[in-house]
């Protein structure tokens, strides 16, 4: 009779009990650490807990901990069942890594950590891996993830790998059959505990593909998975963080040097990944990014030097066909300026100058308005290889609109489903995306508009008409001011000494409360430019004094800087004292935008555009972001241009039926009531 997971707590409890009966001076600490020397003492356990690498042995916890942590996972309900019960007849483990990024917000933070689903994972393995295997076999094929985090795709891509070996090659063993497919599978992760999970994963599903029933008996596999920062590896061969005076730093658990060649460039026949979204999080990184990578431009994200890195990765098509890339990534690249030089000198199509020569773009496939779980950054899905453009066009699914709701199963949502069945439908036209070839040349220019619907062909007949566009007379666009402590500057509503000392604030406008045409949600913020000198001493400023004081912005205290201590980090005195801005939300699935007519606070989510202050002769403009007119001389209101359709609206801007003109001047009333 199988034994169940309460004759397994058993089990492992006598064993503790004898462990302590032997060194009577140990503790759970001991305990654990030897359990761990067990493992690494099995051929297939000690990749699992790599003594010379492993954080087990490197980031020791201390006794009272390992208390805490043996009593967590044997904790039982009064039926006396486990409550973390992991026990699972098909030893499934993908729960893993879903499991360590929920429990772990100092992973989610420090590396990015977001899995990815598996309909999205099979769905580019499906793009990349399928066609490589149809062109290139099984012999040597090779792929990597360079952000493989816990393996999401390396166990997808063993999935499809193992069951092709056994339909190409039945008579082979199942051992063997199982090996050539880990051999073809590579991934590399900063995070040692992802990669510890990845390795894990990779066991289990190894043994149950070769009908192994017990770790014990599992021969020592070979895996290609290290720890190291890809984005240094592939370029440095000592694959470690020059710290700019001679010295070269090297966390214990990274192991990237001992996998010499992994990130060689031009050997991979699919590369897949879904690599951080977020900024470098640290300046010296940023720097000796930006000089291996010749993409990165201004304030990039590491989505930037990754693509550049995909690409890298994968085969040449010199003699032979290119290898296969495809990523699920942020679209922030194809809006923001730090993605020009990606797009215009990367992705166009033409010669990049760098490595790899060409990129050929086979498929952009917007994914912002779909519901995919833990990713709350609009996302872009994108195909390609390192050769030259075999076609002048490029299959694109363009968005019409977002997931009416939450679907219950994420896979099964109504945009996802659309995007799937209609891929290879050019001239599709959906309720949630529309399907077309477009000209590579649409593509090869900055900014990127993957609207669908007719958006793009609204936007083309409302330009062509307009005889100045927004980008001749906008002065300057950029967030107004940083205060450097919200929690002081930013207030709910005027209350106490901000109130009886009637010190002066104005709207503190965030992007989250620019929708709809509107400024749907304000708070106030402190003005600290209109304060007079007799109140800097006041109850509301003077209190805060050493806590204003202690704000460090480029390098700098504000007195250091020859700055009054209650004035704000940063501040463009011109956006700050202007009542002629366009905000709009920095972040959002759909654009909004807004005149403003009274001079506000809008933070770095809420970004203006400065008019000048003399209204232009034209009636009309265009703003080429959004594809929608405006009009200097008169704003659409929020009813005209939420209750009216795309042509409709332009029609009534230029007739001039929405005309905000009889608003008061200095009023905010009209962004937070618009009239109906």
């Amino acid at each position: 009779m199988d034994r169940g997971p309460g004759d397994g707590l058993e089990r492992a409890v006598e064993s503790e009990q004898a462990f302590y009966a032997a060194s009577p001076t140990a503790t759970s600490r001991d305990w654990l650490q030897d359990a761990f020397h067990t493992l690494a003492d099995l051929p297939a356990g000690r990749p699992l807990v790599d003594p010379d690498h492993s954080p087990v042995w490197h980031a020791p916890i201390s006794a009272a901990a390992s208390d805490a942590l043996i009593a967590f996972f044997r904790r039982t309900t009064p039926g006396g069942e486990l409550v973390h019960d992991f026990s699972d007849p098909d030893l499934g483990t993908r729960f893993l890594g879903d499991l360590y990024q929920d429990l772990s917000g100092y992973a989610k933070k420090t590396y990015a950590l977001l899995q990815t689903p598996v309909f999205v994972e099979e769905f580019i393995l499906g793009q990349t891996l399928t066609p490589a295997i149809a062109e290139f076999g099984l012999t040597g094929l090779k792929l990597i993830d360079p952000a493989c985090g816990s393996g999401h795709f390396l166990l997808g891509a063993f999935d499809r790998l193992t069951a092709a070996w056994a339909e190409t090659a039945p008579g082979v063993e199942k051992g063997e059959r199982v090996q050539r497919a880990l051999d073809s599978i590579h991934g590399v992760d900063l995070n040692p505990f992802a990669i510890a999970i990845a390795r894990f994963r990779l066991t289990v599903a190894a043994i149950k593909a070769a009908g192994i029933r017990t770790l014990t008996a599992a021969p020592a596999f070979r895996y290609h998975l290290a720890i190291g920062d890809s984005l240094l590896g592939s370029v440095n061969p000592s694959a470690t963080l020059d710290l700019g005076d001679g010295e070269y730093f090297e966390y214990d658990t990274e192991d990237l040097r001992e996998y010499a060649g992994i990130l060689a460039g031009d050997q991979y026949h699919v590369v897949v990944a879904n690599p951080p979204y977020i900024q470098p999080p640290d300046a010296k990184l940023r720097d000796q990014y930006r000089a291996l990578y010749s993409t990165c431009h201004g304030k990039y994200a590491l989505s930037v030097p990754f693509m550049e890195l995909l690409f890298r990765l994968a085969k040449r098509g010199n003699g032979g066909g290119a290898g296969y890339v495809g990523q699920i990534t942020s679209n922030s690249f194809m809006k923001r300026e730090f993605g020009k030089k990606l797009i215009e000198q990367f992705l166009s199509g033409t010669f990049t100058g760098m490595s790899p020569e060409y990129v050929d773009l086979s498929h952009i496939i917007d994914t912002s308005g779909a519901y995919i779980p833990g990713h709350g950054t609009p996302t872009v899905v994108l195909i390609g290889r390192p050769r030259k453009p075999h076609l002048d066009s490029v299959r694109a699914v363009l968005g019409v609109r977002g997931e009416p709701g939450q679907p219950a199963v994420p896979a099964d949502g109504a945009v996802w489903r659309d995007i799937v069945e209609h891929l290879d439908r050019p001239g599709y036209e959906g309720p949630f995306v529309s399907v077309a070839d477009m000209s590579r040349v649409t593509y090869a220019v900055f900014p990127w508009s993957l609207s669908g619907g007719g958006a793009a062909g609204l936007k083309e007949s409302i330009e062509r008409r307009s005889s100045v566009t927004l980008g001749h007379v906008a002065e300057n666009i950029g967030f107004v001011a940083i205060t450097g402590l919200d929690d002081f500057h930013v207030r709910d509503s005027p209350t106490g000494s901000m109130r009886w000392e009637s010190i002066p604030a104005r709207p503190y406008v965030e992007g989250q409360g620019v929708r709809d045409w509107g400024v749907q949600d304000s708070r106030l913020v402190l003005n600290p430019y209109l304060v007079p000198d007799s109140k800097r001493n006041s109850a509301s400023y003077w209190p805060y004094r050493s806590s204003l004081d202690a704000v460090i912005y480029f390098g700098q205290t504000p007195t250091e800087r020859g700055q009054w201590w209650g004035e704000y980090a940063f501040v463009h005195h011109p956006r700050l004292n202007s009542d002629r801005l366009i905000t709009f939300a920095f972040v959002a699935t759909h654009n909004h935008f807004v005149l403003t007519r009274e001079p506000g606070v809008f933070n770095k989510s809420a970004p203006v555009i400065k008019l000048p202050g003399e209204r232009p002769r034209t009636t009309t403009t265009t703003c080429s972001v959004c594809s929608t007119p405006l009009s200097p001389a008169s704003g659409s209101s929020r009813s005209a241009t939420t209750r009216a359709a795309p042509a409709e609206a332009v029609a009534r801007t230029r007739s001039g039926a929405t005309s905000m003109s009889s608003q008061p001047r200095n009023s905010m009333s009209f962004l937070l009531h618009p009239p109906r």
